[in-house]
């Protein structure tokens, strides 16, 4: 059997803007700070998506969803990372597994974590778990300025 393992990274600053709502897993944190980004900003989703086109070969999810694009204004992530998984899938690959690793001070993900692995795994169609790290008070992520997400897929031939 032939097996493939992507890495993907996502990195997203915050924002003062109080209409701007976090999206994390494709889970609200309603009362946090959002992220800058043309979509919703998850960082979670991004990694997520970025890991399964690099497995597959596929690119990187600023070839397939570019920032420049109005099609992409305030996309859900999630909508986006069941894209990936569909185009994984007819590139002949299935999804095994992703693995991600959140690096943020706020919000406590623990909470939430189920909420976001039950979304992230129904939109890659496959188990994705979610992991949250403390930047201690280290670097632009210690100093509350961010979020950063690193993720690993596993994908298996589909034939």
């Amino acid at each position: 059997m032939t097996v493939r393992v992507g890495q993907g990274f996502d990195i997203h600053r915050f924002t003062d803007d109080p209409a701007r709502r976090l999206v994390l897993g494709g889970v609200r944190f309603d009362g946090s700070r959002g992220l800058v980004g043309h979509s919703d900003a998850d960082v979670i989703a991004h990694a997520a998506a970025d890991a399964l086109l690099g497995a597959a070969g596929l690119g990187d999810i600023g070839e397939h969803f570019p920032d420049t694009d109005p099609r992409w204004a305030g996309a859900d992530s999630l909508v986006l990372l069941q894209e990936v998984a569909a185009m994984v899938r007819d590139a002949g690959w299935r999804v095994g597994n992703v693995d991600c690793s959140v690096v943020c001070e706020e919000p406590k993900l623990a909470p939430r974590r189920a909420e976001m692995q039950d979304r992230l795994s129904a939109a890659a169609g496959a188990p994705v778990s979610v992991k949250g790290r403390r930047a201690e008070g280290l670097g632009a992520l210690g100093r509350r300025e961010g979020i950063a997400c690193w993720a690993v897929a596993v994908l298996e031939a589909s034939g």
